[in-house]
């Protein structure tokens, strides 16, 4: 866990973040924030799961302002937990979509997503045919045994998709489908996403899930290992005939006991501005949420369109202890 400075509660120009986004391209959100309205910004910066446990124990006193995550299900836990408290404003309603706000009480939605991110599939061109992988589900089909390579089946992105297969499908076919992953495995989970990706593109994998923004990442790189390497890999909207692409939210809210609340406010508008959102896209490669919001990507635009899934991010939610039985019992680790 890293901090900026340390956290304040007295200062009246001052926003306390406690962040699970730890991209190096949001260093121009901050920055431009605090040009336009000279409010600073101390940061937290941690996992998920390291930000829950300190902002329990912190309790009643914690300085946290704005609490910012990077997975549905996290979202969703952080409002079950009673970090949020519900917000108000015109400008946030008006901008961020319904389906991407928390459910409004008539006290205003305790979170809001800022960004947009797809769960895709990449394959290696010279081993696999697209048809063979074109939905999640073909992943656990015996035609791609040995081929499948994914990052912890635990890790928040997967335990997302995971749940949302719950709400589709079942858990005992979304069981049967674990199965298939794990007997389909290239190589034991491990790494991140990038790693995936460039598993694929070396050949030791056939097929991999990626969130887009690793993919886009990796496209957009002027590293000459990279270039080649991407010449090797396909891009697959899963679903795209079925349920929909899985897709994931980059949003937060509010502090509960948040001592610069009407900052907090501020910068969850800020975030909502068509320039903040233009960053998101051009920093780290995501999809902006706000429909005027200007995309100057290339690189993602060309990705074109997708099919969305529509499944609720409480539904996600919910089925994430369901997911991790699952993962356990079929020692999908």
């Amino acid at each position: 866990m890293t901090s900026s400075v340390s956290l304040v509660h007295a200062q009246e120009k001052v926003l306390n973040l406690y962040s699970a986004r730890h991209y190096q391209t949001d260093e121009v959100l901050y920055s431009n924030f605090t040009k336009q309205t000279g409010i600073k910004i101390n940061r937290i910066e941690a996992d998920d799961n390291a930000l829950f446990e300190r902002i329990k124990n912190e309790g009643k006193n914690s300085p946290a302002d704005v609490i910012v995550m990077v997975d549905a299900a996290r979202i969703w836990r952080a409002e079950i937990e009673g970090f949020f408290q519900p917000v108000q404003s015109k400008i946030l309603n008006a901008r961020i979509p319904a389906n991407l706000r928390g459910k409004d009480d008539g006290k205003g939605p305790e979170w809001f997503g800022f960004s947009t991110r797809a769960r895709v599939i990449v394959y290696n061109k010279a081993t696999v045919k697209p048809a063979d992988v074109a939905t999640y589900e073909s992943l656990a089909d015996p035609v791609n045994k040995g081929k499948v390579c994914t990052r912890s089946g635990s890790h928040p992105y997967n335990l997302s998709l995971i749940g949302s297969m719950i709400e589709r499908d079942g858990e005992k076919a979304t069981e049967q489908w674990a199965k298939g992953m794990v007997a389909n495995f290239a190589r034991p989970p491990r790494g991140g996403d990038t790693d995936q990706i460039k598993g694929v593109a070396s050949g030791e994998c056939g097929v991999a899930i990626a969130n887009s923004y690793y993919y886009v990442r990796l496209l957009r790189s002027t590293k000459a290992e990279d270039i080649a390497a991407m010449k090797n890999v396909g891009f697959i909207w899963p679903n795209a005939q079925t349920s929909g692409t899985h897709f994931n939210i980059a949003g937060g809210g509010v502090a509960k006991h948040a001592p610069h609340r009407e900052a907090a406010v501020k910068f969850l508008e800020y975030l909502a501005s068509d320039e903040a959102q233009g960053y998101f896209a051009e920093g780290n490669n995501e999809w902006p949420v706000v429909k005027t919001a200007k995309v100057k990507n290339e690189t993602l635009e060309s990705l074109g369109k997708f099919k969305m899934e529509n499944v609720s991010v409480a539904s996600i939610g919910k089925n994430q202890i369901a997911a991790q039985r699952i993962l356990d019992r079929v020692s999908y680790k």
